[in-house]
């Protein structure tokens, strides 16, 4: 009799899901990777050379010490973001060209300094570079939800995963239920932050209508199978539960289309986060759903020649924070 858990109902279908966004799926048994930043280096010098017109080796060898040390700054990674979304010089990401960098999903990868230790369920690559990470819960699991939250925030606080915590652009939390707007404290649902003392998780409601049939690609069956064979879980391939979670509009596999599609996840990283001084240092922040929807609305007036408009937003919705992001991203607008 089959177990069924939050590796067979939420993390398989959202790793599969994820291979049919375009992450190919690594296996940690054949992969190599940096202990102190997990990086993956094969995966990154090859990206690099790809993206940067064949650079020298000596070259991406020093760009990786830069890279290792902007990481170590007590500054929730506001240095290695800048370098992350430089676009002189040399690229860590190819913007102008997204889908010309290397995207990878791993699992179960250990984050370890000395005796602490944690493990992200899913962990998503960008030229080796782990920029996301998302936890599942199965769903109904109340007490399991809260001690995860409870966890993060203890993790974010231990200086002993300063690097992990300065690489983390984006992380995702769900246990593949549909929100409950009636709870006082959002505990069911699929939700996102960006590392901060206290990340703050964010519902995301999709407000475009999104192509599947262009955006994800067929799921592959050998693909299928060896992941399932490298999480010993080839058992589940048949059962009902399986392939009922392998759907696209679960709670977790549509977040993960909005978010991890390649378009959208290049507008999050380069135009969605900002660093803002707070006394004692700085605090990451991440556009909320409607700021990331205003500003799309506002590019798709402006390309149809209408170059004056009011943003109508609720009270408490940010719009400040949503004039504050604009300046970066209309700059570019117009700088094209």
């Amino acid at each position: 009799m089959i177990k069924h858990n939050e590796d067979t109902r939420v993390k398989i279908p959202s790793i599969l899901h994820l291979t049919r966004l375009g992450y190919e799926y690594l296996s940690l048994r054949d992969a190599t990777w940096d202990l102190d930043t997990n990086i993956f280096t094969d995966v990154f010098k090859k990206s690099i050379t790809k993206i940067n017109h064949d650079l020298k080796e000596d070259a991406i060898n020093r760009l990786y010490d830069d890279i290792s040390h902007l990481l170590d700054y007590e500054d929730f990674g506001k240095a290695f973001y800048e370098k992350l979304t430089e676009q002189s010089g040399v690229k860590l990401i190819d913007f102008e060209n997204f889908h010309n960098n290397t995207f990878n999903v791993v699992t179960e990868l250990t984050y370890k300094n000395g005796d602490d230790e944690f493990r992200p369920d899913i962990i998503l690559l960008i030229n080796g570079m782990p920029l996301v990470f998302i936890e599942v819960k199965k769903p109904n699991n109340q007490d399991g939800v809260l001690a995860e939250r409870k966890r993060i925030n203890t993790r974010f606080s231990n200086k002993k995963f300063r690097k992990f915590v300065n690489i983390t652009q984006l992380m995702v939390f769900s246990n593949n239920m549909e929100y409950d707007d009636d709870l006082s404290e959002p505990i069911e649902g699929a939700f996102y932050a960006t590392p901060s003392h206290t990340p703050k998780f964010n519902y995301f409601r999709e407000e475009e209508k999104l192509n599947l049939a262009k955006l994800l690609n067929d799921l592959d069956e050998d693909t299928e199978n060896f992941i399932l064979k490298d999480n010993n879980l080839e058992s589940i391939k048949k059962q009902n539960e399986f392939l009922t979670n392998k759907d696209p509009s679960t709670p977790t596999n549509r977040l993960s289309t909005s978010l991890f599609c390649k378009d959208r996840l290049a507008f999050v990283l380069k135009y969605a986060i900002a660093y803002v001084k707070v006394s004692g240092g700085v605090e990451k922040h991440i556009m909320r759903y409607p700021q990331i929807f205003a500003t799309k609305a506002i590019e798709k007036k402006l390309s149809e020649g209408i170059t004056k408009g009011i943003i109508w937003h609720t009270q408490g919705s940010g719009k400040t924070a949503l004039a504050f992001y604009n300046i970066k991203h209309l700059t570019d607008y117009f700088q094209k």
